[in-house]
């Protein structure tokens, strides 16, 4: 029967295999996004995570095998990132809010991870990446119209779906300006997006979300001085000092 310490040495052999690979992908990352795909190489990529290209072997072939395993990781956390992004709305929130919460978290994935843009749309990325992109791409358009599809019911379901192509266009093209700038450019740049989006959007489905939000409300049996008109915006007459 195995010893204790017999069995512990496969499973440390193990972990050590796993903060390597790590290594590898962080330093591929920041070597992909640097350089772009293309012009990437197996040597500076050992470079980079400070081992020699022998020890990457061990654990990759080639960079394409580095880029599927680094872009599958990226998708599964992107996958996580957009099912908090596009939850379905809450009828209480505005949608200029709503809007905003959805492309900070975006925005937040892809500036922490801006490999996942080059590997994704730069050119001469694997094939089989290419197709997992798309099939990611597919899914989030399939997300937006489900968040869509109640705000729009008169709307056929084509007009739904090119709703959430333009919606999804004019996200990345944002998208792509944000990760071309810093500091107080890329934020002015955020909001650019973000008032693009919510000035699309509102025409087409704000009056519905806010007579939801108006049926949602409580009623407080008291009416709005705002609505009736008896609500001032200074003094009262009574309280002004007479000339």
């Amino acid at each position: 029967m195995p010893t204790h310490r017999e069995q512990e040495q496969p499973r440390r052999r193990q972990a050590r295999g796993e903060r390597r690979i790590t290594q590898l992908l962080e330093a591929a990352a920041s070597v992909f996004a640097s350089t772009g795909y293309a012009a990437a190489s197996t040597n500076a990529i050992a470079r980079e995570a400070g081992v020699s290209p022998g020890t990457l072997y061990q654990f990759f072939p080639n960079k394409e095998a580095i880029a599927i395993e680094l872009g599958q990781r990226l998708m599964a956390d992107m996958r996580a990132a957009y099912g908090q992004a596009l939850a379905p709305i809450d009828p209480a929130t505005p949608l200029e809010q709503a809007v905003a919460a959805a492309v900070d978290r975006f925005i937040d994935f892809n500036c922490h991870n801006p490999v996942f843009f080059t590997l994704m749309h730069g050119p001469d990325v694997p094939g089989r990446m290419a197709e997992e992109h798309d099939a990611l791409h597919t899914t989030l358009i399939t997300r937006v119209e489900d968040l869509l599809s109640p705000l729009l019911p008169d709307r056929p379901a084509a007009a739904v779906t090119r709703v959430a192509h333009v919606c999804m266009a004019l996200y990345m093209a944002g998208l792509e300006l944000v990760l071309a700038s810093e500091g107080d450019d890329r934020e002015a740049y955020v909001q650019e997006l973000k008032d693009v989006l919510f000035r699309y959007l509102d025409p087409l489905v704000g009056d519905r979300l806010r007579e939801a939000q108006a049926a949602a409300a409580p009623d407080t049996g008291t009416p709005d001085p705002a609505a009736s008109g008896t609500g001032t915006a200074g003094p009262t007459a009574a309280s002004t000092p007479a000339p």
